[in-house]
């Protein structure tokens, strides 16, 4: 086992205190300004240098007593418009804010690591970049850190998120893809209005938007290879104004979930052919637009490799278990493109603190003992991957 366990062990308190204020005052995405204050008072203790990025995201360096490569370590700091419903004493004091999906804990664990990492400076052969990073939720955050410079001469990157699937003391880190990426794609059907008592006379566009909801799961079964997993959900259907009113509008909303760019590829295109070839056939205009939310995460191998042995020396052996891939989405990605990276997923389930709900619920609640392996996991990987 590592010792960097024992040196974060001796300020767990540090760590699960920092979080509990967060907990108590959570902000909404690209608003988290007392968080962003919060941390930057921590980080002029610790002596690091940051500037600020987009709204409300910090860059924060610690560049060690050797020259050498560069390491950028991920927390994202924002919470969710839930109404929290736990039984906590550090609940949350904003009335329908809460943070129900563990940011919290993962901004207090990267503190926690810069913390540990600035006393060990001397030692550190390349530099260390901790991104505290606003609007994952909103998938904005990563975005504006790269376009303040963040990402800049970095060689790797981790990031980590808490999982109830898992129970504290283990964690999956895997090769490949580990997160889907998520498109909202627009489709809306302009045509004709009229009475409807006389449909022949307007250009009906609800029964060819209903043909054009059930037609789009074809895609799904026939275009796109049964081994890619792929998700196609319409979750918004507006058309109309009144019965006796042939539609001139009606608007579609499709979420769409994968992993392969080929296989996006493929929907995206397959989409925009089939709603050209309805609105043909009604004699309709249709117009489709499509909004990249997030990216699909792909671990690197080789990254992913240096990461499970830097956890077998904070949770032990055998502690890294297999877990499916995941249609939920990060922003996380967009770091991914511009250096390698690696993301784990680490377990804070303990059903007698009934710390068992998935992110997103009202009574979301995490075992606080899990950060403590989390903030380690930081270090080791930082360390292990500048001094390879």
């Amino acid at each position: 086992m590592s010792n960097i366990l024992d040196k974060v062990k001796l300020i767990e308190e540090y760590i699960i205190d920092f979080r509990r204020d967060l907990h108590e005052n959570p902000e909404l995405s690209c608003n988290e300004f007392k968080t962003q204050e919060k941390i930057m008072r921590e980080l002029d203790k610790l002596g690091i240098p940051y500037k600020k990025a987009g709204n409300t995201s910090l860059i924060a360096t610690l560049k060690g007593g050797k020259s050498g490569k560069t390491v950028a370590l991920r927390g994202d700091i924002d919470a969710l418009p839930i109404k929290e419903e736990t039984d906590v004493e550090f609940k949350s004091k904003t009335t329908g804010v809460m943070h129900a999906c563990g940011h919290d804990a993962h901004t207090s664990m990267l503190l926690g690591a810069a913390k540990i990492l600035s006393e060990m400076k001397d030692e550190i052969p390349g530099e260390v970049r901790f991104f505290f990073q606003e609007g994952e939720e909103t998938f904005s955050g990563a975005k504006k850190i790269i376009e303040a410079g963040g990402m800049d001469g970095v060689d790797a990157c981790l990031g980590m998120h808490g999982m109830a699937e898992l129970e504290t003391g283990y964690v999956n880190i895997e090769p490949g893809y580990r997160m889907a990426g998520c498109d909202t794609i627009y489709v809306k059907f302009e045509g004709v209005s009229g009475h409807g008592s006389v449909p022949h006379l307007a250009k009906d566009t609800i029964h060819p938007a209903c043909i054009f909801v059930t037609d789009i799961q074809g895609i799904v079964t026939k275009n796109i290879n049964s081994q890619d997993p792929i998700v196609m959900s319409v979750g918004k259907f507006i058309g109309g104004t009144k019965a006796n009113i042939v539609a001139k509008y009606t608007e579609i909303d499709i979420s769409m979930r994968y992993f392969s760019p080929q296989v996006r590829k493929i929907a995206h295109d397959a989409i925009k052919r089939h709603a050209k070839a309805i609105g043909d056939a009604y004699e309709i205009k249709v117009d489709v637009r499509i909004e990249e939310s997030a990216l699909s995460l792909c671990n690197d191998a080789e990254l992913a490799e240096l990461a499970d042995k830097s956890a077998i020396k904070i949770f032990g052996e055998g502690k890294n278990k297999n877990l499916p891939k995941y249609m939920g989405s990060e922003d996380m990605p967009y770091y991914f493109e511009h250096a390698k990276g690696v993301y784990a997923f680490v377990g804070y389930r303990n059903e007698e603190k009934k710390a068992i709900y998935f992110p997103h619920h009202e009574k979301f609640k995490i075992d606080e003992d899990y950060m403590k392996y989390g903030t380690a996991l930081h270090v080791q990987f930082a360390l292990d991957f500048l001094s390879k």
